[in-house]
């Protein structure tokens, strides 16, 4: 016969494990295509999962699902949200070209220079007035923006756009292959797990893409080359988000919505941030401590970039207002704000 003692402790646990499942009143499913070990879920997506959980005082818990282990393509993230086939992802604008198009003002080359606040605190202060028609159907808790797209080659040093000419280059987004095009290069898209390969057999001569996946890639081991512009400018940036299912949202209690908005706010855009100039800094490291060459362009050889970039600029600007949205308000709103803030 069990002990007395055995028995009030068995109760006692039954107790507990009622009372927490009790209290977890809403369980939201999070899903996302990086894996489990990748900064943007143990340094951003996990510790923003807590907070929101922790303030909540357990009434609310969010189950993360990497890699897209709920099924389904990167692409179809948002269909997925908007669906609520899953309550929550974090997604890349770009995987869906043509559903945002207003953000994507950000992706441009010279938009986003060097500072991820800035351009984060951007498109929040954006977004209301410019940005928030294109997300119909969800409720965006943040958006962000990395370290933004640099150079990495193979075997080629880069210091100017003719070094470029001919050559085959890995491309994120849309505007991304406009960039390389306007550098006379070819663009080339295809899944990030697909880089090392790619430029292991010379499908590619090189990538546009942050420094932050050379670790998690092994980029360093296919590459001799990383080129920057002048203080870390990029050539463009890739958008992301998070956002939840609008009919999820509108069924949480609005005590729950404050907290989700709270813990998605100012001092927490600042934390992301600083998630991504570091995951971006420990990727650089990597490839220097390996023996890449890192190259840091003049301000005149940054310039040259910015002079043969600038047409795609235009272009944006041309195809968008044809869809009657105000292309060149965007382009100006964004740099004013952008500036502004870098400046701080």
């Amino acid at each position: 016969m069990k002990s007395l003692k055995t028995l009030l402790l068995a109760g006692l646990a039954t107790t507990v494990l009622s009372a927490s499942a009790l209290a977890q009143e809403f369980t939201l499913k999070l899903h996302h295509f990086l894996g489990p070990k990748s900064p943007a879920q143990t340094q951003m997506l996990e510790p923003w999962a807590k907070s929101i959980e922790d303030a909540s005082g357990g009434r609310v818990k969010i189950e993360i699902y990497p890699s897209m282990s709920l099924g389904g393509a990167p692409p179809e993230l948002i269909s997925q949200v908007r669906d609520g086939v899953v309550d929550l992802v974090w997604t890349v604008n770009g995987y869906t070209p043509g559903l945002f198009p207003r953000t994507e003002v950000f992706e441009l080359p010279f938009i986003h220079t060097n500072d991820i606040l800035a351009t984060d605190l951007a498109m929040r202060d954006m977004f209301k007035d410019y940005l928030a028609d294109e997300y119909k159907g969800l409720k965006v808790l943040f958006l962000h923006v990395h370290a933004g797209q640099a150079i990495q080659m193979a075997k080629d040093e880069v210091r100017k756009p003719s070094d470029l000419a001919g050559k085959k280059m890995r491309i994120p987004t849309r505007t991304g292959a406009w960039v390389i095009e306007a550098l006379g290069a070819a663009p080339a898209a295809m899944p990030v797990p697909d880089i090392p390969q790619a430029l292991s057999k010379g499908v590619v001569d090189g990538a546009l893409i942050p420094w932050e996946i050379i670790p998690a890639l092994n980029l360093q081991e296919q590459t001799e080359y990383d080129i920057e512009g002048i203080n870390k400018t990029r050539l463009g940036n890739t958008t992301f988000q998070v956002s939840m299912n609008l009919d999820k949202w509108n069924s949480l209690p609005e005590d729950i919505q404050k907290i989700f908005e709270e813990k998605s706010g100012d001092e927490w855009i600042k934390h992301v941030a600083d998630v991504w100039r570091q995951s971006d800094e420990n990727g650089i490291k990597k490839a220097v401590d390996a023996g890449n060459k890192h190259i840091e362009l003049t301000q005149e050889e940054t310039d040259a970039f910015k002079v043969q970039l600038e047409p795609v600029v235009d272009r944006w600007v041309k195809e968008v207002s044809a869809k009657g949205i105000d292309g060149a308000a965007l382009v100006a709103k964004a740099r004013e704000l952008v500036a502004a803030y870098t400046a701080k």
